[in-house]
């Protein structure tokens, strides 16, 4: 019997992983899901060709296909003993239904092949990351400070530095409070804001986004907007992300509108 849920919750890291990514094309960034990064759990271990484990991560993973993708956002288990596998999937807000579907189906592919066999690991696209794990970390959970990375556009901007970033920073954390504010029907927070503003000639584009099963996302986006400050300021662009929560600010469009 599969549980299932789509709640609210928040993302953090351990040691932050910097990576240079620059992509020119904002066509290309919207019409392809690039791949970011991964992280096989070795400790879970492996499981054998054939096995029962290898039976029941094929149905969960069949069973979490299936799903509508509505929110976009997966949290399923298939059991609680020793061939327990539980995924976490999440799309970035601007991508849902077939998108997210696409996304999960790369995401998954991409982790068979860079983990093979592996009973846990994680792995991020673009637009979603897909975490497999043999613990099931039961909702609301707690924010992620391990499994976090940083990247960002080796360029730095042109001009005043100081108030790029300063104009930027203030403009994340106005997107941080949206994201923590309750949605339309005062049920659930949002857990995703986006928006653009103009910083001289410039125009910022500009997202965050937390778990939906996260307890606390406003701590979790808090704690990576520091973060993404320590290794990105003054960069034309930067992200950073986890399994809790993420941010990610450019100078070109990155997202559907």
């Amino acid at each position: 019997m599969y549980s299932s849920y789509s709640l609210s919750k928040c993302l953090v890291s351990f040691h932050i992983l910097a990576i240079q990514l620059f992509i020119p094309s904002v066509a290309s960034l919207n019409l392809t899901n690039v791949y970011l990064h991964h992280k096989c759990r070795v400790g879970q271990g492996k499981y054998h060709p054939g096995s029962r484990y290898e039976k029941d991560f094929d149905s969960l993973t069949s069973f979490v296909a299936a799903n509508k993708f509505i929110d976009g956002f997966v949290h399923s288990s298939n059991s609680d003993g020793p061939n327990s596998t539980t995924i976490i999937f999440q799309c970035r807000g601007d991508s849902y239904k077939s998108n997210c579907r696409t996304c999960y189906n790369t995401a998954l592919a991409g982790f068979r092949k860079r983990c093979p066999r592996n009973k846990g690991g994680i792995i991020w696209y673009d637009q979603c990351f897909l975490d497999v794990s043999m613990i099931n970390d039961l909702a609301p959970r707690k924010i992620n400070y391990k499994d976090t990375f940083a990247m960002h556009n080796p360029n730095n901007v042109r001009g005043d530095t100081k108030m790029f970033s300063k104009k930027t920073n203030d403009f994340l954390q106005q997107l941080i409070v949206k994201a923590d504010k309750p949605d339309m029907d005062g049920v659930e927070l949002l857990y995703y804001a986006a928006g653009e503003m103009r910083i001289g000639r410039e125009k910022l584009h500009a997202m965050v986004q937390c778990a939906k099963d996260l307890a606390d996302c406003k701590s979790c986006l808090e704690w990576s907007f520091k973060e993404l400050s320590k290794c990105c300021d003054g960069k034309q662009g930067a992200r950073f992300l986890g399994t809790s929560c993420n941010l990610r600010y450019e100078l070109y469009p990155f997202l559907r509108t």
